[in-house]
């Protein structure tokens, strides 16, 4: 019988460090400008990455920081890249009234989910006005004397709008700190190489956070630190098998944790999938928020949840209640049958496991 791939996140055998360094002689705090201490933390973080395309950097794009500091709403704007900040933008603007136009380089939006929740998100945006192009490039950018900017795409089509959105990923903030210097090996995209322990391969020298090439998520970087404050006090917590929820908050949640149905089938699951239209989820009537969907994949030999996406209002919230059934090992039938409070969000979890017979 195959075994849950989730655990809950105790620790494995804890690294082998070298003990605490002696301090130097004359290395105090009137002597040495520099911080001394046993362990060092590198938690620099990410920025926003802007890609090499001719003419981007002179047509003075935003990024996902620079723009929540903007004071005038932009009457058309041309968003770069389809994944979450992308699309929470996207569909942040279209909401506040401005024409938004996303181009995204793949063949759809979310690469990584399934096709049918993808096009549910697409079709949500869409919904509200965003114009989604997808499977093109942007070739050059070029902002003209009117101020206006014109995106050539890799078909020769253009785009024109009042300003340009990037939204193509985050760079670790690692330049500058000559981590070579220190013993600190970086990976092949700058992040900070480190093993379950979040130890890097120098001594007393650890990261946390995005810079740790980690999962972007705020919450992963608090589970860091709850892990690295256990390590350093001589502790042995891992990041090993950790079961990370995320979501992207739209006019509505789509809120995913575990595997998607074609990561499941790749990884040789026998896979049941249940699906239920948010529609049917009484609390969602009587908000009049019928749109989404909700999509749950189960393992067919024990019943287990190997994964969820959910697609409705406030599903960031009912996600919080399978991810405890699916670190706690429950099959998927202690859900159908949980009496759950009438009318919440939460209760159609009882609704959408119904809909697998047993």
């Amino acid at each position: 019988m195959r075994s849950s791939p989730w655990s809950s996140p105790t620790a494995a055998s804890a690294s082998t460090r070298p003990a605490p360094t002696a301090r130097p002689p004359g290395c105090t705090p009137s002597a040495s400008p520099r911080p001394f201490g046993t362990d060092t933390v590198i938690n620099t973080g990410t920025e926003p990455r802007v890609p090499d395309i001719p003419g981007l950097l002179g047509a003075r794009p935003l990024t996902s920081e620079t723009l929540l500091r903007l004071e005038r709403l932009p009457a058309h704007l041309v968003i770069v890249g389809g994944g979450t900040v992308g699309l929470e933008f996207a569909d942040m603007f279209a909401a506040f009234g401005s024409k938004v136009t996303l181009v995204a380089r793949g063949p759809r939006l979310l690469a990584g989910e399934d096709e049918d929740i993808a096009e549910a998100v697409a079709g949500l945006l869409t919904a509200h006005g965003v114009n989604i192009i997808t499977g093109r490039s942007v070739a050059s950018v070029q902002r003209g004397t009117d101020e206006e900017v014109t995106l050539t795409l890799s078909d020769g089509a253009t785009v024109a709008g009042d300003d340009v959105l990037v939204a193509a990923g985050r760079q670790p903030v690692t330049n500058g700190l000559d981590l070579d210097a220190g013993g600190v090996r970086t990976t092949e995209h700058g992040f900070v190489a480190v093993d379950e322990h979040l130890a890097t391969d120098a001594p007393h020298t650890w990261a946390a956070g995005d810079v740790a090439g980690g999962p972007q998520f705020t919450h992963v970087s608090l589970n860091d630190y709850r892990i690295l404050k256990d390590n350093l006090a001589g502790g042995s917590r891992s990041t090993k098998d950790r079961l990370i929820p995320h979501t992207t908050f739209l006019s509505l949640d789509f809120a995913r944790v575990g595997l998607t149905e074609n990561q499941a089938r790749a990884a040789g699951y026998n896979a049941r999938v249940a699906k239920l239209p948010v529609a049917a989820i009484p609390r969602a009537r009587t908000m009049r928020e019928t749109d989404g969907v909700w999509k749950a994949v189960v393992d067919a030999h024990t019943d287990r949840i190997l994964g969820v996406a959910l697609l409705g209002p406030e599903a960031g919230e009912t996600l919080t209640t399978v991810q405890t059934a699916m670190l706690a090992n429950l099959p998927y039938t202690a859900l159908r049958n949980m009496i759950i409070t009438h009318p919440t969000m939460t209760e159609g979890l009882n609704l959408l496991f119904a809909t697998l017979q047993d």
